[in-house]
């Protein structure tokens, strides 16, 4: 589908170079510093109040839990439906550039980047721990034999990790792919809204939009960085480099890996960022196809088709279950699974929409929804298929030893306790923790990119000092988020994801009802001028047969259709 579009930025945010002028000059100021006293005034609270930051980070997320569980549930299953029906209808054909584009980068490149920046390090996090967690624990309600309770373990992981949380993704990343590379304007979140909110998305209701994608994605990408630097810590201690980690070494680890994250931003998407992402998916594949070949390799692909399945057959069940039914004891379990984890996608999704959206260019709506929200899945799929499969059969038909008798799954821990019962079982751990580390950095730099092109007011190459700020205020964040948490730093990391998503789940409804009435206008100009161009054609191909019949003249058809009354002579038109 091709019309015609408003290609010209916005003069007041132009995505040129923002390296002209003073440093200040740079960024955007009803941005950038109002984002800034607040990550601050946070960070400073987390380190110097951690116990009254943690509790009130619990209560805050309790609540949210307790009130909003059954909203998040909602909410993230109908941006299944519409990233499905958007991309299976005639908005597909709607091409992500103003022209007929060739993609700019080739589809490998294109699913290693987004699919690095998308949920790297989680993967690696809780790739073995979550089947082995619901099956130690399942969710109030759910009972059953061994063997049962590993089917259940399997597909509700499938849910955290599959089209839902892909889904988030396409609403925010195609959203923004269509106003940056159709409509010509900066990268930046509130664009995504004029459709709706008209000239309004310029003054301070869009820089509040846009704060609030700022500290989403700052929280949200310290999140994952909080839980890649406790598995990193983990798997030292594993093969015996360090002894009872702490906050000053998780605080250590973070700066170390964010120093190597600062180098890769400052090189840019083309260079740095590129060339991790597909390292570290290479690695990660090559990490999973060794468990694959030297685990329970017959098992796990049985298992793969048949979780597939059961995933299909308990989607829409699945989807909306509340566990109202299970009082006191279902909410503490959404609180720890089904809405951290829709919380914690929402808060990624500016990141990981703005990043995908930036790396889109030239695909149509049709090849972005498949490519976004179908491969990543069945990728995922397969990922905790050999690793969590791994585990479940060794928990079931095994030695076991994987799950503690007192302490039960150990996550950060539990790739490990597989890892070592391979061969080359020490080598193993040392590739996952480079492997881990390798996805914090991309997680890192990829988030700064965006974060500074947000704060920038759109430009696509924001200075370096900004990218150093930002990737510099993520470990920050990421440090206060532990210390916050005390021993059980996890809590304060989950806590905060559930927190953010709020706020911008809002923002995201409205993005759904602006892409939809962006692409309706779009495909009503399309039908306009297609329908112009058939009239235009058939009153050709009418004229010219009756030209060859013989029933006009040449100069009597031009600009006359049978019947018309035009025309000179006596009727000689009209039949």
């Amino acid at each position: 589908m091709a019309t015609t579009s408003d290609t010209s930025p916005d003069p007041a945010h132009s995505s040129g170079p923002a390296n002209q002028g003073a440093w200040y000059q740079s960024v955007k100021p009803g941005v950038f510093w109002p984002s800034v006293i607040i990550i601050v005034v946070f960070a400073l609270w987390a380190v110097f109040a951690p116990d009254t930051a943690n509790e009130w980070l619990g209560e805050v997320s309790g609540g949210i839990t307790q009130y909003f569980s059954w909203y998040y549930n909602f909410l993230v299953t109908a941006f299944v439906v519409f990233a499905i029906w958007v991309g299976v209808g005639h908005f597909g054909d709607i091409k992500l550039s103003p022209q007929d584009e060739e993609p700019e980068f080739s589809v490998g490149s294109w699913l290693a980047m987004l699919f690095a920046a998308g949920m790297g390090i989680g993967l690696v996090f809780f790739g073995v721990a979550e089947p082995l967690m619901h099956f130690d624990s399942p969710k109030p309600g759910v009972e059953g034999s061994p063997t049962e309770l590993a089917e259940f373990s399997m597909i509700q992981t499938f849910l955290h990790w599959g089209l839902h949380p892909w889904a988030i993704y396409v609403v925010v990343g195609l959203a923004i792919a269509y106003m940056v590379h159709r409509k010509g304007k900066p990268i930046s979140i509130r664009w995504v809204l004029q459709p709706l909110l008209g000239n309004r998305v310029k003054g301070v209701l869009g820089d509040v939009i846009d704060i609030a994608a700022v500290i989403g994605t700052v929280f949200g990408v310290a999140t994952s960085l909080g839980l890649g630097v406790l598995q990193i810590a983990a798997g030292l201690e594993w093969i015996n480099i360090i002894q009872d980690p702490g906050d000053l070494v998780y605080a250590v680890l973070i700066g170390l890996i964010t120093a190597v994250a600062i180098v890769s931003v400052v090189t840019g998407v083309k260079r740095g960022i590129k060339w991790l992402s597909n390292f570290n998916i290479s690695l990660a594949a090559l990490i999973m196809l060794f468990v694959l070949v030297a685990g329970p390799t017959m098992f796990v692909l049985r298992e793969f088709v048949q979780s597939i399945g059961l995933y299909l057959q308990n989607l829409l069940q699945m989807s909306f279950d509340t566990t109202a039914m299970q009082g006191s004891a279902g909410i503490e379990w959404q609180g720890f699974w089904q809405a951290f984890y829709w919380g914690w996608w929402i808060s990624w999704a500016p990141f990981v929409g703005v990043f995908i959206a930036r790396i889109s260019r030239g695909r149509t709506v049709r090849e972005f929804v498949g490519g976004v929200l179908l491969v990543p899945t069945i990728v995922t799929f397969f990922w905790f298929s050999v690793l969590g499969g791994s585990g479940l059969y060794r928990e079931i038909f095994g030695d076991g030893g994987i799950i503690d008798a007192e302490e039960g799954v150990t996550q950060e821990g539990a790739l490990f306790g597989l890892l070592e019962t391979l061969p080359a079982g020490t080598i193993l751990v040392g590739l996952a923790v480079l492997l881990i580390a390798t996805f914090f950095i991309t997680s890192s730099d990829s988030g700064s990119l965006v974060v500074d092109m947000l704060s920038s007011g759109g430009h696509t190459e924001p200075p370096k000092w900004s990218r150093i700020f930002w990737a510099t205020a993520e470990g920050i964040v990421a440090i206060a988020l532990l210390l916050a948490g005390g021993q059980a730093g996890l809590e304060g990391l989950r806590s905060a994801a559930i927190i953010i998503a709020l706020p911008f789940s809002v923002v995201m409804i409205l993005m759904c009802i602006s892409t939809w009435r962006a692409f309706t206008l779009e495909r009503r100009a399309f039908l306009r001028v297609q329908r112009r161009q058939q009239r235009e054609e058939l009153t050709e191909q009418v004229s010219q047969s009756l030209i060859d019949e013989g029933l006009v003249e040449p100069n009597d058809a031009s600009g006359s259709t049978p019947g018309s009354g035009s025309g000179s002579g006596s009727g000689t038109g009209r039949t």
